[in-house]
């Protein structure tokens, strides 16, 4: 990072800490005024919930500027000097026909002098695996090797990748995914820290001409990645993404490689090597373009599949939560988190708008609704200015905030709190795979 483009970062993140505490406490200070009256104690007591609620969010967002602002000093120090051990690049495919090419061209044009990508078509029964196998040969510093076997999903997928690759790194890649030129090369210098196991890569959405996608982009800068970057300033990322991440691969075959038994196996591993003592990071230059879903319906689907697979994992490594290594508690700390992302917060914004429109309503108190869309809308434009500078992106997107405070998230979250609900009753769900539309 230049010195110019650090000092301006460093600008934006004391703006966008200044409008976060600086407004947040206007709005509970208008409050305090307001004196408005309450009907009853039962209805006093939900309403300081809330806004007690609302005190921990806006601690929560300025700890994440904090301990992002401090990753990105840690980044912009981090040794450029090159560490190329071998790589094996896992690319799971099941009917990807029409995104296969497209993310194996991008795979051949990394800035990496040691690598093999191993395509592994599922079982497919479109043209993947005829059009994966053109590709299949040696290119110089990098060959291309395709394998088929019969579908048993993706999990089962990436370990019969493992069990051939040849690379101590393995890079793990969704096959809708393409791959910036520098990605590999970025993320592999983190591995001279032999305590690390795993780097994160940071997946953009790549179509953004449609309202939800763009919405969507927004959600991965601010709401994914601005957390794993305040989650890599203790090495406890905990939740290596589908469409890129690096992991030692003996560490990956030691834990018992990929398991099938939740609808989340990138979550499911990411614990399984944080419960074993490992370090898991972030590498915000690995950039992963995705498709992301285009129409409402598919992006539900999406949501409430990640919302079970991640409350599966919750549950299957619920002992993760008093796992405390010589005094250290980053590691249940990371796992609470994870409990207060997935759990409580969906259900807290749900109840609270319905409480809120209840009491507005009744009680004429819809000035405590708008307070409340105010307050996470003035949390989401801090944040949103701090990551676009960040990384760089379209400043753009942050005035999509509103928007996606007052509808996006609100949609996501009821359909979290059905995935919930559904994963506690037991209901059985299926993998539900998108149908792509090429645009990566």
């Amino acid at each position: 990072m230049t010195r110019g483009k650090f000092q301006k970062y460093v600008s934006v993140f004391i703006a966008s800490s200044v409008l976060l505490v600086g407004g947040s406490f206007g709005i509970y200070l208008s409050v305090v005024k307001s004196r408005i009256p309450i009907p009853n104690a039962l209805v006093q007591s939900v309403v300081v919930l809330f806004l007690g609620f609302l005190g921990t969010l806006v601690l929560r967002y300025f700890c994440l500027l904090w301990f992002s602002y401090l990753q990105q000093i840690e980044d912009s120090q981090i040794s450029d000097e090159p560490h190329t051990p071998f790589v094996s690049i896992m690319v799971p495919a099941y009917n990807e026909g029409i995104m296969i090419d497209a993310s194996l061209g991008s795979l051949l044009e990394q800035n990496y002098p040691n690598y093999e990508v191993i395509v592994i078509d599922d079982g497919s029964t479109d043209d993947t695996y005829a059009r994966a196998k053109v590709w299949e040969g040696d290119y110089g510093h990098r060959r291309v090797r395709v394998f088929t076997k019969p579908n048993q999903g993706k999990a089962e997928a990436l370990n019969y990748g493992i069990m051939r690759a040849e690379g101590q790194i393995i890079a793990c890649i969704d096959s809708d995914s393409k791959l910036e030129p520098d990605a590999i090369r970025l993320a592999a210098r983190h591995f001279r820290d032999t305590r690390i196991a795993a780097v994160a890569g940071n997946v953009k959405v790549s179509n953004r001409d449609n309202l939800y996608a763009k919405l969507q982009a927004l959600e991965y800068i601010q709401g994914l990645n601005l957390v794993r970057k305040a989650q890599a300033y203790f090495r406890s990322v905990n939740i290596v993404p589908g469409p890129l991440g690096l992991f030692r691969r003996d560490v990956v075959v030691d834990v018992g490689l990929y398991d099938s038994d939740t609808f989340a196996e990138d979550c499911d591993l990411t614990l399984k090597i944080l419960k074993q003592g490992w370090h898991i990071t972030y590498e915000p230059g690995s950039i992963a373009w995705t498709e992301a879903p285009e129409a409402l319906l598919d992006l539900v689907k999406q949501r409430y599949r990640w919302t079970r697979g991640i409350l599966q994992s919750i549950k299957k490594h619920r002992k993760i939560f008093t796992r405390v290594e010589k005094g250290d508690f980053t590691v249940p700390f990371t796992a609470a988190y994870m409990a207060f992302e997935g759990i409580l917060w969906p259900v807290m914004n749900i109840a609270a708008n319905f409480f809120l429109i209840y009491i507005g309503a009744v009680h004429g108190l819809s000035y405590l609704l708008v307070l409340w869309w105010v307050q996470l809308t003035l949390l989401d434009i801090a944040a949103a200015m701090h990551c676009m500078v960040m990384e760089n992106e379209d400043l753009g997107l942050v005035g999509y905030a509103v928007l996606y405070r007052v509808f996006f998230i609100l949609v996501i979250d009821f359909y979290k709190v059905y995935g919930l609900v559904e994963e506690t009753l037991g209901l059985e769900m299926g993998w539900g795979k998108l149908d792509r539309l090429g645009r990566i």
